[in-house]
């Protein structure tokens, strides 16, 4: 199956205008969720799954930035379906003449070396309820890697992550490794978290505070079919709202210790 890396031109004071007519924007400060309302647009537009997964980058100060996608069709089969279903206040957000594409390599080489770019969420879903000293985690909650070691390994001590040289970057590249699988190795030593913040996924009528990371770094690709897979199904969870995609860069030389 083929797999082809889209790129289009997304005018961010568009999008908001576009969400907030549907009420998806929220009424504080930082509730509006981007991902969310790309997640929708694009589908209305090209399908659903269409363009999955997808991240966006804007520039500081800028209005309009690169929305970067995996997909099994290329830009014109996706102008096609647009030019169908797609309606007037979508194209002001998402212009079709910019649209691009190019083909994925299928033939990876086990061994290589490359470079990467991941915006992540790096969490777990916990199976049973957890006791801590502020009161009851539920099962099936969502918590930060971070946080959810730190209970486990030192629920009494303020400290302890700390102590035991668990970083919150150190635990986030496990996270990582632990989601690229067979397919490829992480080679920690040439990778970094160079962006944390916390954001609120809106899901349905709630919103979810979590971490939300950007990780640059390096890997090994062991399996070129799974590696394959990898790229177009993402990392992690939320991958349908702007995280877990993987942009392929250059690879790095290994980071001197911090």
């Amino acid at each position: 199956m083929t797999l082809h890396l889209i790129r289009a031109r997304i005018a961010t004071n568009a999008l908001t205008r576009w969400a907030g007519e549907r009420g998806w924007t929220g009424t504080r400060v930082g509730t509006f969720d981007q991902g969310k309302a790309l997640h929708h647009l694009v589908d209305e537009m090209f399908g659903p799954s269409a363009l999955r997964p997808f991240r966006l980058l804007v520039p500081q100060r800028r209005s309009e930035g690169n929305l970067y996608a995996y997909s099994a069709l290329d830009a014109a089969a996706l102008r096609r379906t647009a030019d169908i279903q797609a309606k007037p206040d979508h194209l002001l957000v998402l212009p079709l003449p910019r649209l691009a594409s190019k083909l994925m390599p299928s033939d990876w080489d086990v061994g290589q070396r490359v470079g990467f770019n991941v915006r992540v969420r790096p969490v777990r879903r916990i199976g049973r309820p957890i006791e801590t000293q502020s009161g009851t985690i539920p099962a099936g909650s969502e918590l930060d890697a971070f946080l959810l070691e730190a209970i486990r390994r030192h629920p009494d001590e303020r400290h302890g992550m700390r102590k035991s040289e668990r970083s919150r970057e150190v635990v986030y590249l496990d996270w990582l490794s632990n989601k690229l699988c067979d397919a490829a190795r992480l080679d920690k030593k040439a990778s970094r978290v160079v962006q944390f913040r916390r954001t609120v996924a809106s899901r349905g009528t709630t919103g979810v505070e979590g971490p939300d990371a950007v990780v640059h770094g390096t890997l090994t690709i062991e399996n070129r079919g799974q590696f394959g897979e990898l790229l177009r199904h993402g990392v992690g969870r939320h991958r349908a709202f702007g995280y877990g995609m993987i942009l392929l860069t250059a690879p790095s030389r290994p980071l001197p210790e911090r």
